[in-house]
């Protein structure tokens, strides 16, 4: 039996975890991590599914990503190389031409004018709203929220000068932020635009990994989150990393090391160790005990899982107060995302394009149209019919699918002339009733397949509509697929740890953000349990793949560290 002492112990080396790790360590602090998988990346991982094909299994880009975190780590001399497509959203229609929107703004606005002159005219303003209410957000983003329920100025001073900023944009862009963060996106975006397809492709953010439809109160907030760091081109920010996602993790886990972190692979935590103050009677995290048998001492523990799993499973809800447990229960998390990656054994033709398809450096070619993200969501209607499936426990008959193919800008993802692709798709929610029959397409194609509250009829079902959707606008890619795995919210929970298959960790609704993440009066990375933290997507500010919440929790327990 070891018994180490460590000033900082992470449970969960995905990003958020690794962030904190890094900077803990780059502080001189003694740190270790701890990863149940034999990899790290967690839901930004990627992986070789089948010999020479390189899946990202959760998150496809980083567009999110923290630029303070990427230069203050330096994680470009770790071999972080990030690449961009000249297009950001490639957008099939049922019928006619697709929209296509550019990171040039003046290449969108001749495309838009294509679906509506007006609409094009309209964009350039609607582009500098956006980046106006999204530049106080970004703020906000590395900024830990006040504790209300026990207001001290000292919490309330960051929060005082972000309003004077806010106050800076002008009256008029300080009440035009205030009136749209409750809106629906069909709200907002009626209000701009006459397209169906502009405000299909836009408003698709509003909807991302939430059982709510775009005329859901607070979507318009979702779809501000989503536009952070927006690309010139009017479409949420899209940014991919040579070598795939995972390659984020790596040069997180090379920068922790170099500053002195411990990182195991393998190592799953089965408890976390409470002792109590006896001058205090107060119960504190002590250390963790390990599946293997394995107990390690810590002066703070630090959970990147999501915060049920954190205070029911790992600390158990008989050690907290009764209405801490109420609150915590009541999180939403309520998964609906679902996911498709398939192994091609060529570039998928789409309709709208005529092949051959052309790399994106080749001067233009129309291979440049798929290297960002084909987004599947013709209108705002069309989204909210598939949420209705949802409502009452189906996945969408026609459902809202988002797609990359990182090969086109990447190709050493896959073998000589292969392709990879990764299909994100809503709605499939976690408690899905009933069965469904599977189709004659595609049988036999899923492996690896778990036998749970998904069946493999309905997992083979699942499959089927996400790829014969797809197939109506990309005929011939039925004939391509070599290989496919479907990741379900079931295996999001099984497998990546995520409740009820939540990528973010708990819904990110209004009621749900800021210090009410994850819950209100806990919104500053501490928990109840003395010395015992969350630095995961549960927290302030919420999921992608940011960085943020384990920036702002480093720094929150850095500053306890030292008392």
């Amino acid at each position: 039996m070891k018994n180490n002492t460590y000033d900082a112990i992470i449970m969960g080396g995905g990003h958020n975890g690794l962030v904190t790790a890094a900077y803990l360590a780059k502080a001189g602090k003694k740190v270790l991590v701890l990863e149940r998988r034999d990899m790290l990346g967690g839901a930004a991982a990627t992986e070789e599914i089948w010999p020479g094909f390189q899946i990202n299994t959760g998150a496809p880009d980083v567009g999110l990503l923290r630029p303070e975190i990427v230069a203050e780590l330096g994680l470009r001399q770790y071999g972080l190389e990030f690449i961009e497509s000249p297009v950001t959203a490639f957008a099939p229609q049922p019928s006619g031409p697709a929209l296509t929107l550019w990171r040039d703004p003046r290449e969108t606005k001749a495309e838009i004018a294509r679906f509506s002159p007006a609409d094009a005219e309209k964009f350039p303003a609607f582009v500098r709203l956006v980046t106006a209410l999204t530049s106080i957000l970004n703020q906000i983003m590395t900024t830990t929220p006040p504790n209300l329920e026990e207001s001290k100025a000292g919490d309330l001073i960051a929060w005082a000068k972000l309003g004077l900023k806010l106050k800076g944009l002008g009256q008029k862009e300080m009440m035009e932020f205030m009136r749209v963060l409750p809106m629906t996106t069909q709200e907002f975006l009626d209000e701009w635009f006459e397209s169906e397809a502009l405000k299909g492709l836009l408003g698709a953010a509003g909807i991302s990994g939430i059982m709510q439809g775009p005329q859901s109160a607070g979507t318009a907030f979702v779809m501000l989150y989503h536009y952070l760091g927006t690309a010139d081109g009017g479409f949420k920010a899209t940014r991919a990393v040579r070598g795939g996602t995972g390659q984020l993790a790596a040069a997180l886990a090379s920068a922790a090391q170099r500053y002195g972190a411990e990182i195991r692979t393998g190592a799953e935590v089965s408890q976390i160790l409470l002792e109590e103050n006896p001058a205090t009677g107060a119960i504190y995290a002590a250390g963790v005990a390990l599946a293997s048998g394995e107990t390690v001492q810590a002066r703070a523990v630090i959970s990147n899982a999501d915060p049920r799993r954190t205070l029911f499973g790992l600390v158990g809800a008989s050690n907290l107060e009764p209405h801490f447990v109420r609150r915590i229960r009541n999180i939403r998390y309520r998964g609906c995302m679902a996911k498709v990656n398939l192994a091609l054994s060529g570039m998928p033709e789409f309709s709208s394009l005529t092949p051959p398809y052309a790399p994106p450096d080749s001067g233009g070619g129309l291979g440049g149209y798929l290297g960002g993200h084909i987004i599947i969501s013709p209108s705002l209607e069309y989204l909210e019919r598939a949420y209705d499936h949802a409502k009452y426990g189906r996945f969408s008959e026609q459902p809202y699918l988002d797609v990359v193919i990182p090969t086109v800008l990447d190709p050493s993802l896959a073998p000589a002339g292969q392709h990879v692709m990764s299909i994100t798709m809503q709605y499939a929610p976690y408690n899905l009733r009933g069965s469904r029959g599977a189709g004659e397409q595609g049988k036999g194609r899923l492996e690896g397949w778990k036998v749970g509250g998904w069946d493999d009829e309905q997992r083979q079902a699942l499959a089927d509509k996400i790829i014969d959707t797809l197939a109506q606008y990309a005929p011939n890619l039925k004939d391509l697929i070599r290989h496919c795995q479907v990741i379900t919210p079931l295996d999001w929970e099984q497998e990546y740890g995520l409740t009820e298959g939540n990528t973010f960790h708990g819904e990110m609704s209004l009621d749900q953000l800021l210090f009410m993440r994850p819950v209100p009066g806990y919104g500053q990375y501490r928990t109840p349990v003395e010395r015992l933290y969350l630095c995961g997507a549960g927290t302030h500010p919420g999921g992608g793949v940011t960085g943020a919440p384990g920036y702002n929790a480093a720094r929150e327990i850095l500053g306890d560290l030292k008392r």
